[in-house]
């Protein structure tokens, strides 16, 4: 009888350079870049958003009282009117023009690094007048269910003498009348100096004017601990969602 030889099956070996090897310094340098890239990423998309599309903001003073309080949180759309390019005097087109009755954040004329949250009342080729508390675009009475009289700045019957509002300007107002610093104070807003325009209120805390201005970082540190501490009960929670 023939006799068979049984010949073990070749066996492959994969041989792994020595300098194919990964190295646990090199892989945790790996993730590091990643997590790096990740994060610069995240940081670029949330500037373009800043920069571009939209802004969150809170309200420190009465001047809106009556439609916006003091610590009401805003989200702002800033694309609708043309956002500002960083760091140059150029800007994008605005998608829809101001319009009377727009509420719109702008950078104050005698301050631009102080921005102001305002109605408009008049826009340029409008003429403005106030007799007897009631306002007047282009001899015509306004109705304004949102204004209140309610502050020590004007009276209610305090009246305003017939202006024409230039092009390219705006004729601005707090809803809050009477304790408003507007442009029956210092004058007209230039239309460039508007940034945006608040869509609604995302969180709105109950507390006064003189904690959100306050700029003592003490202060600040002291008033930030207590809004954890009373977020439940300081919170306005019916006005969560407002839109404006």
């Amino acid at each position: 009888m023939q006799s068979l030889e049984l010949c073990p099956r070749p066996v492959l070996a994969i041989v792994v350079p020595e300098e194919e090897a990964v190295a646990p310094g090199r892989a945790r340098q790996s993730l590091w870049r990643r997590s790096t890239g990740r994060l610069l990423t995240l940081a670029l998309i949330v500037f373009i958003i800043r920069v571009f599309v939209g802004e969150a903001s809170v309200v420190p003073t009465a001047s809106m009282e009556g439609t916006i309080l003091v610590g009401d949180h805003l989200f702002m759309d800033k694309l609708l009117y043309g956002p500002e390019i960083p760091l140059t005097r150029w800007r994008l087109p605005m998608i829809k023009s101001v319009h009377r009755g727009n509420i719109v954040v702008f950078h104050y004329p005698k301050d631009p690094s102080e921005t102001f949250l305002k109605r408009v009342a008049a826009v340029g080729g409008d003429t403005i007048e106030i007799r007897n508390g009631i306002l007047y675009v282009n001899s015509q009475p306004v109705r304004e269910p949102y204004a209140v009289h309610q502050g020590p700045l004007h009276t209610e019957h305090e009246d305003m003498k017939p202006i024409t509002v230039p092009q390219g300007k705006l004729f601005v107002m707090g809803d809050n009348r009477d304790n408003s610093s507007d442009s029956r104070e210092w004058g007209f807003v230039p239309v460039k100096n508007v940034i945006g325009k608040p869509l609604f209120v995302y969180w709105s805390y109950d507390a006064p004017s003189s904690r959100w201005l306050d700029e003592n970082f003490e202060h600040r540190v002291e008033f930030y601990g207590s809004i954890m501490g009373n977020f439940f009960s300081h919170t306005r929670w019916s006005r969560t969602g407002t839109i404006l």
